[in-house]
């Protein structure tokens, strides 16, 4: 530990779905809660944060999460281009962009495209502008801070969460498949970037690249918050990070519509 740097924590979650149920409106209700009494620094919010892409569901998104909205850095998700296209509220000018946090250093991607309009269309996509606008922005990342891309669509190949999904990688299908160019993003980050980190598929994973130039990779999945109970909270400091740890909330009282 570095002496006179103070430790900080970044909270990742993601696919909120917010709307979805009475379920996963308790549970992000409980997860706010959670996070609040955790006091953590930054929130790192990984997209779909609405279900069905309404306004009135990032309303009661807004007004649960009210007291942490200094905290948060949010990209959208492909179900928040449905409906009212709310992903154009949670990044609305550019699909690179720069947060600098005290000790972070993020570089937001939107990773939407105008297809996830349509629900089944759901997979993701980055463009050479995306691909050559990120790598601008690792570029001016000043040494000394942790630095961590956030995107939604998982960049690597990852199993289906239901058997839809499966059939229709199996197919060949582009629907849920990883980011075409999700492995160049990664090999663009790799020794370059500390975190990597997505949302989209439901289960909560991670892979660990071996470092390049002293500095390792991870690229972590949040996974779908409501039906976790659960969210990974990273400790760092000085550029580094010095430690993790999982805060649970209570899905039970979540079922029930009530608040843990």
């Amino acid at each position: 530990m570095c002496v006179g740097v103070a430790t900080r924590t970044i909270a990742h979650i993601s696919d909120l779905h917010v709307g979805r149920d009475r379920r996963a409106d308790g549970a992000m209700a409980a997860l706010a809660r959670t996070l609040e009494e955790a006091r953590v620094d930054e929130v790192l919010v990984t997209g779909d944060v609405t279900h069905g892409g309404r306004g009135e569901e990032l309303d009661t998104w807004e007004r649960a999460f009210g007291r942490l909205a200094d905290r948060m850095i949010i990209v959208p998700g492909n179900h928040d281009r449905l409906g009212d296209d709310v992903a154009r509220t949670l990044m609305p000018v550019r699909r690179v962009d720069v947060e600098v946090r005290r000790g972070l250093f993020v570089v937001r991607v939107d990773s939407t495209a105008p297809h996830n309009s349509r629900l089944l269309w759901s997979h993701g996509g980055l463009d050479d502008r995306d691909l050559a606008e990120v790598e601008r922005a690792i570029a001016s990342a000043p040494r000394g801070l942790l630095v961590a891309v956030m995107l939604h669509h998982h960049p690597l190949p990852l199993p289906g969460d239901h058997l839809a999904e499966r059939v229709v990688t199996w197919l060949g299908w582009p629907h849920a498949a990883e980011l075409a160019r999700g492995r160049e993003l990664v090999e663009l980050l790799h020794g370059r970037c500390d975190l990597l980190l997505h949302g989209h598929r439901h289960a909560a994973g991670e892979v660990a690249l071996p470092a390049v130039r002293g500095r390792p990779l991870r690229v972590v999945n949040a996974g779908c918050a409501p039906d976790l109970g659960a969210v990974r909270v990273i400790e760092h400091e000085a550029g580094r990070i010095v430690g993790e740890r999982t805060l649970a909330f209570d899905v039970a009282a979540a079922r029930r519509g009530v608040a843990a």
